[in-house]
């Protein structure tokens, strides 16, 4: 019985990441595509988007009342994202690239996304409701950082993305339908990962309950299923600029993937948790 559920799990986690990546992830670059982002954009909606297994996995947990496996859910996947995305540097020789003072600082923001859940888990504020709207003011300061380092230091790399975005202008006009269709996809992805992760909620309490498997393991487990959506999009990000001879705005959109995706998973998914937890509880 223990197997079976064990099975379950990871079925459940795998089928959530699968459709992160091989979906929700195409669809969502096709859209900023489609409505000709820039690179920190995209790099934004991929961060958004591959934060999304780490969402229902929270929120579910939350909502069978397993908080602490959210958290280390959280810290691990925030720390593997970082493990990934300087491995995905360095394999691809951008290392020289991270020596950008906007870069810079969106790393050290990043780092903070990694403490503070250690700090929630040491001073046992994991369901603390009155943490949210510091998390709130917080996500809003960091992307105020983000925005004005990248204004001041990465000004030459964005004038260069919106010369080659003119360019393509001229060539092909925007496609309002494939914006609707993409816009379609994302509603029947949003729907079937609901469904899945609803099952996976069903698991993690039979876990918990039934067998005793402790939280923090379960946490730690989805963290690094959760994870792998990231390593995927860091690599493309590189791979798809470098065609374009700019392999400087693939670091770029890595980066704000890796730091959405943080910002994402501890400010928001993590509030959301908390909100969940509380109403249950």
């Amino acid at each position: 019985m223990l197997l079976l559920e064990i099975v379950k799990f990871v079925f459940f986690s795998i089928a959530i990441v699968l459709i992160s990546k091989y979906i929700l992830v195409k669809v969502l670059r096709d859209l900023g595509e489609a409505l000709e982002l820039e690179a920190t954009s995209i790099g934004n909606i991929s961060g958004i988007a591959t934060s999304m297994p780490e969402l229902l996995t929270v929120c579910f947990s939350a909502f069978v009342g397993l908080m602490e496996s959210s958290v280390y859910n959280i810290l691990s996947s925030n720390i593997i994202n970082f493990i990934q995305y300087l491995f995905s540097i360095f394999l691809n020789k951008n290392h020289k690239r991270l020596k950008n003072k906007a870069i810079i600082i969106d790393l050290v923001l990043v780092l903070v996304t990694i403490i503070i859940p250690i700090l929630m888990i040491i001073f046992k504020i994991t369901s603390n409701i009155r943490i949210v709207p510091l998390f709130i003011i917080l996500l809003i300061y960091f992307y105020y950082l983000n925005i004005q380092a990248h204004k001041k230091y990465l000004s030459k790399e964005d004038e260069e993305l919106k010369e080659r975005l003119n360019r393509d202008n001229i060539i092909k006009k925007r496609k309002f339908k494939k914006i609707f269709k993409y816009t379609i996809y994302l509603i029947l992805v949003g729907i079937t990962l609901y469904i899945v992760g609803n099952l996976l909620s069903t698991v993690l309490t039979n876990l918990c309950n039934i067998f005793g498997v402790s939280e923090m393991i379960l946490g730690i487990l989805l963290g690094f299923i959760t994870s792998i959506p990231e390593l995927i999009t860091f690599f493309e990000a590189q791979k798809y600029y470098v065609l374009d001879r700019n392999a400087e705005l693939g670091v770029i959109e890595a980066t704000n993937n890796l730091l959405t995706s943080n910002l994402f998973n501890i400010f928001v998914i993590q509030s959301l948790g908390i909100i969940i937890f509380s109403i249950v509880t």
